[in-house]
């Protein structure tokens, strides 16, 4: 299964420690079965230092999951460009 893209988050608790989370897109390509073509999946690993999950989608499923991330990330820039704007002012 082909590694699309993987997303590395660091962070720290509240005692300072160090952790690791990462998100990876991980595909399969369409195949033939019983001779009907048969879609891709998507799968989206979310990982951490202690253990990981994942979830397959469908293209169209994560086209979906694409369209709401791109709209949500759209206006909180937007909401920080207002604020930067304001701050300016």
């Amino acid at each position: 299964m082909p590694v699309e893209e993987e997303i590395i988050h660091w962070w720290k608790d509240e005692k300072g420690e160090g952790h690791r989370n990462a998100l990876r897109i991980e595909t399969e390509q369409p195949q033939l079965a019983n001779g009907f073509p048969r879609d891709g999946v998507v799968t989206l690993r979310l990982m951490n230092t202690v253990s990981q999950q994942a979830i397959k989608l469908s293209p169209d499923e994560a086209l979906r999951v694409s369209t709401q991330l791109l709209q949500v990330a759209k206006e909180l820039l937007n909401q920080k460009r207002a604020m930067w704007h304001e701050h300016e002012d």
